[in-house]
């Protein structure tokens, strides 16, 4: 664990314009608008890590504080990896008040699956009950 970064919950340290960097060039939301990232994060529970305060990672909880939560848009900059702040992030966002007791919490990943499970996460146990409407291209010209 790195000691030189902070994990906070505070919304007024999130760097908007780091994040939207990010997400725009993740293989998730490629293209994200910013007042798309801006929506999202004001519709969720979001913590930040930083070094030197500078923001270099970050995640959301959509979540309705009562029975269910998605995780979504973690990560971590490039050349903060590998020092556990995902970790740090993510057992402090669990940890929240606002987030005990859910009956469900749900994720979406392509590489991160170790990390995941080590929260207790787990392919879905009956896959055939879930559904989802996917529009990938909702982000390009036209769309929001």
């Amino acid at each position: 664990m790195d000691d030189d970064i902070e994990i906070s919950f505070d919304a007024s340290r999130l760097d908007v314009g780091v994040i939207h960097g990010f997400l725009a060039t993740s293989y998730w939301s490629p293209g994200i608008p910013r007042a798309v990232v801006e929506r999202a994060i004001a519709g969720s529970l979001c913590i930040g890590a930083y070094a030197g305060g500078a923001q270099v990672g970050f995640a959301r909880l959509v979540t309705d504080r009562a029975t269910f939560a998605y995780l979504a848009d973690v990560f971590v900059q490039p050349e903060h990896r590998g020092r556990g702040v995902s970790r740090r992030m993510l057992a402090e966002l669990f940890a929240h008040p606002d987030v005990q007791g859910l009956r469900r919490m749900m994720l979406a990943t392509r590489d991160a699956h170790g990390l995941y499970a080590a929260f207790g996460f787990a392919p879905l146990a009956v896959p055939g009950r879930f559904m989802e409407r996917h529009d990938p291209e909702v982000y390009r010209v036209g769309g929001a």
